[in-house]
């Protein structure tokens, strides 16, 4: 069966909106796939600003230090792990 073209997007967004309306068998053969590693791939990072209690952020320093990991990688961890978990539950 032949596949349709893929259209050419404008930008993510609009692929993004496409992808989520059609079918991908109309126009990708999946039978013929190949796996593909991305090892530079990285996700998107957004900043933020979070006001956090000086003691809490005392605490959580203390805690990225003696883990030797900085205290904002370690902050994203708790963040992450927490996620997960609350996703678990529901």
């Amino acid at each position: 069966m032949r596949k349709k073209p893929i259209p050419r997007f404008d930008s993510e967004d609009q692929e993004r909106d496409f992808w989520a309306s059609h079918d991908s068998t109309e126009y990708v053969n999946w039978s013929q796939a190949r796996k593909v590693v991305l090892p530079e791939l990285r996700p998107t990072l957004k900043t933020i600003s979070l006001r956090l209690p000086a003691s809490l952020l005392e605490e959580l320093k203390l805690l990225a230090n003696k883990r030797d990991v900085p205290y904002q990688s370690l902050l994203k961890m708790f963040l992450a792990e927490r996620v997960k978990r609350e996703l678990s539950r529901a």
